[in-house]
Formats: structure tokens, C-alpha cells, sequence
């Protein structure tokens, strides 16, 4: 066995927060190599994310620009086209995370992005309503890997009590995504007749492109496990693996492989769909208005343009208050009332727009608070469930399913808001609004649910307790040592 092997096998006892060990090695600047890992890993997934985030919406910014009329689409046509992206999006989350401890995550992700980029670039050169449900369907399958396998990825480089603000900032690259592409989408909307093309071809066209060069990019710039990264000298992985070991388990590269056996967890832990229905009641709100807002803000009597442009400012007061949240719920190690709070001000907002019609800054108004709502609660539900997983397998299957079954809300979404209710849209409001209260009551059963395992463990009567303290890690959350953060 490689002195390698038996270091990343039998790390020297060490400090995990000043990485001294028994050789005597020089403490480490902890806070200095959390910046590293911050500036390693956090700006490189987050562009990924917003890629992927901005290639599977622009199709609402295209809308207005024509792409229905140009391709003839009637009656709900639109909305299927948007509903059969999540076929694949969803079938293949699960199988998509096994993929990536097979292949190493730079070259898998980076593939994935190279090839929804190039998918979008297609798309942009559709005839016909077949070939938009085409390009739609294969923009989801080369999706699906990206998100759960970049949350997967974060999960083995964080601890739980320093990962909400971590995971926020990689999360809400989609709010960043819904302003860039406002921005980019009326810029290119001047676009309009150059070489014989409608503007919304360009969108999809530059944008697909601009991935492209993104991927080629990441290839070199995407991290491995930590076990498996060369920018870490000696001192530096083993700093981090041995903080790590006792909150996610053994090393990435070294757990087997998800077998079908495991999947059933997902049915004997509660956890596991108290979980996923919590991401569920998010992606409603944030879909409809990721794929709705600038055809919701054109129906108030602005140009395609001034409708694209005012989604703007909405994106980024999302994007300040869900860091503004994550931040907070880092520092009080707690999530359950933040995402109560977003919660709140998300209901608040879609009644707002429910009930107010032909006075614009009000609506505008409403805006405001409930997507900015939405979009910061649902990184806090996301890293609530997860980061209460600990083990490679369980974190593996339990961060893959809360996405997959969470997406069904993206189907949800495609059509609570069709042209016929337009401009009011109560149905769409409505249905927004019943899905945030359905996020709350699960959070607060969930809650409810880990206080008492906490206190069962704590009196000795729950969680599974082992001799050797090297299996506590596979073990991982059902271990009696585990405690949850609520």
C-alpha cells in the first residue's frame, strides 16, 4: 500500500480547525485555506449553474420575442414544450450521481455543459413545433447531472455548520441567471431581421454559444474530491478530509458505488420525502416566475423590451436577500424560521398580485416579495435536507431524489400560467401560493420529526452505535453520535 493510500486511509490525529498534527507540522491559516477552497470551487460551479440555469429559461424571454408565432405553436403547445424538458430532467437525476463518482466530476460536468450549451445553440434553429419538444427533451437529459452532482460535489468540501452561505451562493446563480438574461435577452432583442432571423433565434444561438466556451473552460477548472485535487499540498487534504470525515463519511473515492438495494431508504426514511416535498413547494413559485414574468410584466401594457428589463432589478433583490438569509442561518446554525420567513413573504406577495389588478407599481410591488421570497428559501430547504445527511451513499441518493421528485413543480409550473388567464393569472397566483404553505407545514413536520430523533439520541434510545469509529462515517446521519440542525 502507497504512503499515499495509508495518509488519506489513517490521516496523522489532527486539529480540524488548525490542521497541527502529531509530526509537529506548522498550523494552518484555516480562515486563509477556506478562502482558497471558497475561490477554487464556489465562482466555477456558480457560472456553471447560471449557465445551465439561463439555457433552460431563456425560452420565456424567447416567447416574447416571437418564437410562438414564428413556429405556429396553438393552445398549450408553448407549455408542453416547456413541460417535456423535465422528462428526462427528473428520470435521470439518480442514475446522473452515480455517474459521477464513475467519472471524475471535471469531465462529466464539463461534458454535461458543453452539450446543453450546444443543445441550446439548436434549438435556436428549430422549424417546427417537433423540433423544439426535441431540443427540449435532450436540454433537460444533458442537464439533469449538473445540479445535484455540483450540490454533491460542495457537500464533500463543506462542513454542515459553514455550507448554507456556500450552497446560497451556488444556488442563486439563478437569480443572477433570470437578471442576465433580462438584460442580455433585450440587448439581443435589437437583434431582430439580422441575417433573416427573428430576435428570439439569437437568444438562443449566442447564449448556447457562450456556453460552449464556458465548458471548454471548466474542464480545467471544475474540482475533483479532495482526495483527488492537485492545488492541496500534503498538509492542506489532510486538513480537510479529517475535518470532513466525521461529517460526510469516508472519502468519495473510496465508497462503493450506489447500488439498487440503497435506493430504498427513500421509502423507509421519512426524512427522505418530507425532503423532497420541501423542495417541491419552491420550484412552483420559482419556475413560474422563471419561465412567466416577462409574458406576466408585457400583460401590464409594457413593450418586450421594457418587460425583459423589469425583471431585472426583481432578480437581484432576490439575490441579495437570499445571501442576506443564508448568511444569517450560517451564523445562528438554524434554518427551520428562515424558511418560514421566506415562506411568509412569498404568500404575501402572491396576494398581492392575485388581488390587485390595473395599478402596475403595486403588481410590480408584489413582484418584489414573492419570488425574491421563493428564490431564497429554496437554497435553505435544499441545504437543510442535505447537509442533515451525512455518509457518502445516503447524502449521494438523498441529494439526487430531493431534485428529481422537487422538479415535478417544474411540470406543475409549465402550465398554472396559460394564455388564457392572462393578465390576471389567479389560477397561476393561486397555485403558487398553495404550494409555499405546502413547504411550510412539511419543513415544520420535518423539524418536529429531527428535534425528537435528537432528543431520543441524546437519552441513548436512538441511531445505531458502532465499535469501530471508522464505520461511523458510511453510517453516517443514523449514527447515535449524529445530531441534526434544525
Amino acid at each position: 500500500m502507497s504512503a499515499e493510500k495509508v495518509a488519506v486511509d489513517h490521516p496523522p490525529a489532527s486539529d480540524p480547525e488548525t490542521g497541527s498534527n502529531s509530526e509537529n507540522a506548522p498550523p494552518l491559516d484555516t480562515r486563509k485555506l477556506l478562502m482558497k477552497l471558497d475561490l477554487r470551487i464556489l465562482p466555477v460551479l456558480s457560472l456553471a449553474y447560471l449557465f445551465a440555469f439561463l439555457d433552460r429559461v431563456n425560452i420565456g424571454n424567447a416567447a416574447v420575442f416571437g418564437l410562438s408565432k414564428e413556429l405556429n405553436l396553438k393552445g398549450t403547445q408553448y407549455n408542453f414544450a416547456l413541460c417535456i424538458f423535465f422528462i428526462p430532467y427528473i428520470l435521470l437525476e439518480i442514475p446522473s450521481n452515480a455517474l459521477l463518482k464513475k467519472i471524475k466530476p471535471h469531465r462529466f460536468l464539463s461534458g454535461c455543459i458543453f452539450m446543453f450549451g450546444l443543445t441550446t445553440v439548436l434549438q435556436g434553429l428549430v422549424t417546427s413545433y417537433g423540433g423544439l419538444l426535441a431540443t427540449r427533451f435532450f436540454l433537460g437529459a444533458f442537464e439533469t447531472g449538473l445540479f445535484p452532482g455540483a450540490f454533491y460535489l460542495l457537500s464533500m468540501w463543506y462542513r454542515r455548520e459553514e455550507s448554507q452561505s456556500r450552497f446560497s451562493f451556488f444556488f442563486i446563480s439563478t437569480t443572477l441567471a433570470s437578471a442576465f438574461g433580462g438584460l442580455l435577452a433585450s440587448a439581443i432583442g435589437k437583434m431582430d431581421g439580422v441575417r433573416g432571423m427573428l430576435a428570439w433565434r439569437w437568444i438562443f444561438i449566442l447564449e448556447g454559444t457562450m456556453t460552449c466556451v464556458f465548458a471548454i473552460g471548466s474542464y480545467f477548472t471544475i474540482p475533483d474530491f479532495p482526495e483527488d485535487v492537485k492545488w492541496l499540498n500534503e498538509q492542506e487534504r489532510e486538513w480537510v478530509i479529517t475535518r470532513l470525515r466525521g461529517d460526510v463519511g469516508s472519502s468519495g473515492r473510496e465508497t462503493p458505488a450506489v447500488k439498487w438495494k440503497d435506493l430504498k431508504v427513500i421509502f423507509t426514511d421519512y426524512k427522505y420525502i418530507l425532503g423532497a416535498v420541501m423542495y417541491l413547494g419552491f420550484i412552483v413559485p420559482a419556475y413560474g416566475f422563471s419561465y412567466f414574468a416577462p409574458t406576466i410584466i408585457k400583460g401590464w401594457n409594457y413593450t418586450p423590451i421594457e418587460a425583459q428589463l423589469r425583471t431585472v432589478p426583481v432578480a437581484m433583490v432576490a439575490w441579495v436577500l437570499a445571501m442576506a438569509t443564508a448568511y444569517a442561518s450560517d451564523w445562528m446554525k438554524h434554518r427551520y424560521w428562515f424558511i418560514i420567513f421566506c415562506s411568509s413573504i412569498t404568500v404575501i406577495g402572491f396576494a398581492v398580485l392575485m388581488t390587485t389588478h390595473g395599478n402596475r407599481a403595486v403588481q410590480y410591488g408584489g413582484l418584489f416579495m414573492s419570488y425574491p421570497g421563493a428564490f431564497s428559501a429554496m437554497p435553505l430547504v435544499v441545504c437543510y435536507f442535505q447537509t442533515n445527511l451525512a455518509g457518502h451513499t445516503r447524502r449521494s441518493i438523498g441529494s439526487a431524489f430531493q431534485i428529481s421528485f422537487g422538479n415535478l413543480g417544474g411540470v406543475i409550473a409549465t402550465f398554472i400560467f396559460l394564455a388564457k388567464d392572462g393578465p390576471y393569472y389567479v389560477t397561476g397566483y393561486s397555485v403558487c401560493i398553495a404550494f409555499t404553505i405546502l413547504t411550510m407545514v412539511t419543513s415544520t413536520f420535518y423539524v418536529i420529526g429531527i428535534r425528537r430523533e435528537n432528543k431520543l439520541r441524546e437519552a441513548g434510545l436512538a441511531g445505531i452505535v458502532v465499535e469501530n469509529e471508522e464505520d461511523e462515517g458510511e453510517i453516517g446521519d443514523m449514527s447515535r453520535k449524529f445530531r441534526y440542525i434544525l
